[in-house]
């Protein structure tokens, strides 16, 4: 786990919108350029036009401007309460969105607000993304 990501991640959570649902998600992404970018999940009345906090931090790096490594992901951690004991992995939406900026080999920390979880490969939360060609 990526100790400065994770609380990135967690300092994004406690700012969430989420009066519908009550669930806080934060996210923080690394990029190849070393930045970090965080967003938290920001819920709207008219479900689902919300966002997810992996695309508020998405969002913010695109919006950080830059270029090459500036918009891609070297790592993403994602926190977030468990559901029935099991952590909370990004949605299928975000995954693509994710994969879209990041390769194969890219590392997301999925952590629970108490510090445990677990680290996935892109490849393994998303096989068979769609991709530009030449780039799976």
């Amino acid at each position: 786990m990526d100790k400065e990501l994770y609380a990135a991640a967690s300092a994004a959570r406690q700012h969430a919108h989420a009066p519908y649902s009550r669930f806080l998600v934060g996210a923080a992404i690394r990029t190849e350029a070393g930045t970090v970018h965080a967003g938290a999940n920001v819920e709207n009345a008219s479900y689902p036009e919300g966002w997810c906090a992996e695309t508020s931090a998405i969002a913010g790096m695109i919006a950080a401007g830059g270029s090459g490594g500036a918009r891609r992901i070297a790592m993403m951690c994602v926190v977030a309460d468990r559901i029935d004991g099991r952590l909370t992995t990004p949605c299928g939406g975000c995954r693509q969105r994710i994969a879209e900026f990041a390769g194969p080999d890219t590392p997301v920390d999925v952590i629970d607000p108490s510090g445990q979880g677990k680290t996935f490969l892109m490849r393994d939360l998303l096989p068979a993304a769609f991709a530009l060609e030449g780039e799976r």
